[in-house]
């Protein structure tokens, strides 16, 4: 469909000739207003989620958390966090930036558990976690380090090491005599760091949601740890990323969980850990927890940050080649649309509405990141060149200019974005010349060309691949 859908401004008017361009014309143009609507709704909801996290950014909640309860309530310090991290080949100065933000947390040292998990194989893996269990341990409940013997039938990648990692985990944490609903499970990218009010965040929501047993904490992730060591197409795609995940937080019906995230052990459990045979994790995790646990189940909002690394490799072009695999690795996430399609109609105990609604989100967001860019870019322009008779009517002879305002007014939200960007990002280095600080203004215009590149292109060999049946093996994204 998705190759179908891309190719159809040029065989719709080859086939049904000047009719079928003056078609593709009018939805070309009614995409156009579409998408200067979509533009406005974004900006909006960018602003609304900053606004939010700014708020509770400024709270100690911890000091929350250590008020008495409203009656009948729940005393939210009765939650340990469990920070569980899959690592392979990463260097030790990542893992120790991120097990550091975790004991730096602010939250008690008795309730926090860290979790490493590395291949039986890896040795330096091992190396690495003595090192951090000798530094950190003193300083948390818990330290384990996870051995990971890769299991034979699996897909080795992040998703089946974490099922290792909560298997294991459930099993110790069992007979050390802990009470698996009251252990907070976090599943944490090697690379990401926690917000210091993250854990308090957690517990005292966590304690005042009646359907706690049934959530998903997804927290925001903004890729700036190393924003100004990477190129400028891949710092652009970070930014891109980072706003699109505001965006999603202010849409409550379309957010999933993403990359990094917290539940309950027990609701690990209940849902029957990550599967050990896909690539991205974190979608099937959400469609298994909600076909679980049916209309119960969602996944929250955290209105803090959790601060990712941008893909950064040894060189230059290794950077962007890592920048690439990585969205191609989230457009893979295209295979969930044959496994959440199969299960759609054999759950009748949650209403027909929300499956139908939380599928077509899947289906149409993997759709139109290809097409709808594509189209926008160039769908003025193929019934023009496909169809002479069309290209001498007033519609025709129009229709690039009508399309280039719509689209100028939207690329003009650009300014809003970088706004918000600005008011996120850490300081400049001092020793960047003036000319690379204030070309930091400019270069989210470019945006357009970038993201054909380093987004379109990687999420249309995803869907390639998947027509061709050349299947997606797991790169681990490169850090230094």
């Amino acid at each position: 469909m998705t190759w179908v859908l891309l190719l159809a401004p040029a065989w719709i008017p080859i086939i049904f000739h000047s009719s079928g361009a003056l078609f593709v014309a009018v939805v070309v143009l009614i995409f156009d207003t579409y998408w200067v609507v979509r533009a406005v709704s974004v900006v909006t909801g960018v602003y609304s989620t900053m606004l939010r996290m700014r708020r509770d950014m400024k709270k100690d909640w911890l000091a929350m958390c250590r008020q008495q309860p409203p009656p009948g309530g729940v005393d939210p310090l009765q939650y340990l966090h469990l920070s569980v991290v899959p690592t392979y080949t990463e260097p030790y100065h990542v893992l120790e930036r991120t097990v550091q933000a975790i004991v730096d947390a602010n939250y008690p040292d008795e309730l926090k558990l860290v979790g490493i998990i590395t291949r039986e194989t890896d040795k330096p893996g091992w190396e690495n976690v003595a090192r951090l269990k000798e530094k950190f341990g003193h300083r948390l409940r818990g330290f384990y380090h996870i051995k990971d013997p890769l299991e034979p039938g699996i897909v080795v990648g992040k998703s089946a090491a974490m099922n290792w990692g909560g298997r294991w985990m459930v099993r110790v944490l069992t007979e050390e005599g802990f009470d698996l609903s009251k252990v907070l499970i976090t599943d944490l990218d090697s690379d990401y760091r926690v917000h210091p009010q993250y854990f308090g965040w957690i517990s005292w929501h966590h304690a005042r949601d009646p359907l706690r047993d049934y959530r998903i904490w997804q927290p925001v992730p903004l890729f700036h740890n190393n924003i100004w060591q990477v190129p400028l197409a891949v710092r652009i795609m970070s930014a891109s990323t980072s706003q699109w995940q505001m965006f999603l937080h202010s849409q409550p019906h379309r957010l999933v969980a993403f990359s990094s995230y917290t539940c309950s052990l027990d609701f690990v459990h209940k849902v029957g850990y990550w599967d050990k045979d896909v690539i991205p994790e974190d979608s099937r995790f959400y469609w298994k927890a909600f076909f679980t646990f049916g209309k119960r189940f969602a996944v929250k909002s955290v209105w803090l940050p959790i601060y990712g690394d941008s893909p950064q490799a040894r060189d230059y072009a290794a950077t962007h080649v890592s920048q690439y695999n990585q969205i191609k690795r989230w457009a893979w996430g295209i295979t969930y649309v044959p496994y959440v399609l199969a299960r759609l109609f054999s759950h009748p105990e949650i209403p027909l509405w929300l499956r139908v609604r939380r599928f077509l989100n899947l289906f149409l967001n993997h759709l139109n990141w290809i097409f709808l860019p594509v189209l926008l870019l160039f769908g003025a322009s193929v019934p023009i060149w496909v169809s002479t008779d069309f290209s001498l009517t007033d519609l025709g002879q129009s229709l690039w200019g009508i399309s280039g305002v719509l689209l100028g007014v939207t690329l003009s939200t650009v300014l809003f974005f970088l706004y918000f960007e600005i008011r996120m990002l850490p300081p400049k280095p001092a020793e960047w010349p003036l000319w690379k600080r204030g070309g930091i203004y400019l270069e989210y215009f470019l945006y357009p060309m970038v993201g054909l590149v380093l987004s379109v292109l990687p999420a249309l060999e995803a869907h390639t691949r998947l027509l061709l049946g050349r299947y997606l093996e797991y790169r681990v994204t490169e850090k230094v």
